[in-house]
């Protein structure tokens, strides 16, 4: 792990989706003195592992992880994908003790806050701590769809209904909402949705079949988005996830 100078939240291009989404620049200047040296990481390392003791959140500035749970027979179970813009350390907030591991899945960088400092300035600023609870009820309610996609849908649903959830995180942050770049690998993929990874590639190569998709290597380009999203139950338009094309691509 690489520690690099410090960032400013003022101009961090994901900041809308962080902590400081909602604060005022007197607040976020606040936050700033809380916020450590950002870090950075490369793919296949670890930005903590399980049973370490708890010491702040990490906001993800740029790059992608998986969190992984380990349990007590020894098989290993990806329970999210996290993008920039999002808060890594939630499972150890109340226990103090991470129950899984976060293992950055390319070269990524994180923002460290620390625990202490961070409760303290809640404490002061009602907008932070606002937030923080909005981050929890967020971080509930994507554990919750995660539980109903694994007990209620097909192999193909749970495949699609990741691909669309992909597709509008990386809409919702300025980037094509129908070509990106998958960071996880197959097996990741599999390992998330309980599939084997024998499924995982049937289903890509039935959705480039049906005009769903194109794949090349990791590149991913949706064809048709309704398509896509209505066999994840998603129902969306490209209105609400195509960008201007002034918006890049990711």
């Amino acid at each position: 792990m690489t520690v690099t100078s410090y960032v400013r939240c003022s101009n961090c291009a994901v900041s809308k989706f962080c902590l400081p989404h909602t604060l005022s620049s007197e607040d976020i200047g606040q936050l700033e003195g809380v916020v450590q040296q950002k870090r950075v990481l490369h793919a296949g390392e670890t930005l903590y592992h399980t049973g370490d003791h708890f010491e702040g959140l990490f906001a993800i500035s740029s790059g992608s992880f998986k969190s992984v749970v380990i349990a007590t027979n020894g098989d290993s179970q990806i329970t999210e994908f996290s993008f920039p813009g999002e808060i890594l350390g939630f499972d150890a907030y109340h226990g103090k003790t991470h129950n899984s591991f976060a293992e950055a899945l390319e070269t990524s960088s994180v923002c460290f806050l620390p625990q202490a400092q961070l409760d303290l300035l809640s404490q002061k600023v009602p907008a932070l701590q606002q937030q923080l609870y909005n981050l929890f009820s967020a971080e509930i309610q994507s554990n919750n769809e995660f539980l109903l996609m694994m007990g209620k849908r097909s192999a193909e649903d749970r495949l699609a209904a990741l691909l669309i959830n992909i597709s509008s995180r990386y809409s919702q942050r300025g980037y094509s909402a129908t070509h990106f770049r998958l960071s996880m690998s197959r097996t990741d993929i599999a390992n998330y949705l309980g599939l084997t990874i024998e499924t995982v590639s049937r289903l890509i190569r039935r959705f480039q079949k049906e005009g769903l998709i194109e794949v090349s290597q990791r590149d991913i380009t949706i064809i048709d988005l309704v398509g896509l999203s209505e066999l994840a139950g998603t129902h969306c338009t490209y209105e609400e996830h195509v960008p201007d094309a002034s918006s890049g691509t990711a």
